[in-house]
Formats: C-alpha cells, structure tokens, sequence
C-alpha cells in the first residue's frame, strides 16, 4: 500500500516526470496535491499500472486532487540544457502552475534542482511510495503518451502510437532508414553526429 503523506501537517505536492530516455518528444512533469484522506487502491507507480487503469486513474486524479498541473520541455531545449536539466525545469514549471501554492514537495529520484523556494525531500522509487507521487506519475505518463500518439499520424514509420518515443529496435531502424523528424532530440544517439 503507497503511503498517503510524508507529514500531516504540511500541504504536500507529488512531483515525477516521464521521458526522459526517449529518443523524440518533450520531457513531461506533474505536480499534484491530494486530499490527505484520499484513497485509492489500485493507485501505484505508473509503470506498475495497465494502460485501461492509468486512463481511469487519470480521471480520478483530475477530479479529486486539491490541485494537479502538467507541464513540459521540448526536444530542442532538452539538447540544449540537457535531459537532466530538463526534468528538473518540467517538476519546477508544473509546481509554479499549481492552483494552490504547496508547502513541501516530494520527488520522485535522488536529486532535484530547486529554484520555487518550497522545501523538497527526494524518494528513490518514490512513486511506489507515496500516493501523491504515484498520482504525478500517472498525470506525466498519459499526457506525454497522448502527445506522442498525435505525433504518430504525421511520422507513423517511427511506431510512437506504440514505443512512445522510446528506443525500440524499430524505432532506431526507423532513424536509420528514414532520419530524424523534428521532434527528435539531436543530442541521443542514432540522431546524435558521430564525432571522429
């Protein structure tokens, strides 16, 4: 069972993202404050989840969270700051549109760049932790897999309705035989220039 809080006394706001080891696509980032008695039993890492429950978590999220934002980087700046840097500025600009301001945030892996001045505390594998997280999850993980499938009619010969972006073996075939699109990150490999 994910735990519900890490205080009880604090408004707390899960932050993950989803993302970042594909090849193509933006960065994605939620932040979402949960009611301290929420509860849910399936609710759980989105990894961990099928495609018809994090649809159906999604919709729950939405409506019974307290506040929720989604935000994104795109490829062309993830080449330019790094993936890394990326991630942390999808966390920070999804905290910064939340409708209520959060007094501690709890993030999903070991380290986060902190510039919203709001306390943080980092979980590795904090989505199967906390319940908040779990949510973050699920929010960064529908929303970005929504994007890729729209980017999918336009560049079908890439597969993303189905790998999402990720380096599936078609995929980099696909780089390979075709190029790179426009929504390709030019600093991952096999879209990277070789250097000699």
């Amino acid at each position: 069972m994910l735990q519900p809080y890490y205080t009880i006394d604090l408004i707390e706001a899960g932050c993950d993202e989803a993302g970042r080891g594909c090849l193509a696509g933006p960065v994605y980032a939620a932040a979402v404050i949960l009611p301290k008695n929420f509860k849910n039993k399936i609710l759980n890492d989105s990894k961990q989840l099928t495609l018809k429950q994090r649809k159906m978590l999604r919709t729950v999220i939405e409506s019974e969270a307290l506040a929720f934002a989604v935000a994104s980087v795109d490829n062309h700046e993830i080449d330019q700051i790094n993936i890394l840097n990326a991630s942390f500025k999808a966390m920070q600009l999804a905290v910064m549109q939340l409708s209520i301001k959060p007094e501690l945030l709890l993030i999903d892996g070991n380290r986060f760049k902190n510039t919203v001045n709001i306390p943080h505390k980092c979980f590795i594998e904090g989505d199967g932790i906390y319940m908040s997280i779990a949510a973050a999850s699920i929010l960064a993980k529908t929303y970005r897999d929504d994007f890729m499938s729209a980017l999918d009619a336009e560049y079908s010969v890439y597969g993303w309705r189905k790998n999402k972006g990720y380096p599936t073996k078609l995929h980099k075939e696909a780089i390979i035989i075709h190029g790179c699109t426009p929504y390709h990150r030019m600093t991952f490999k096999p879209c990277a220039p070789t250097l000699f």
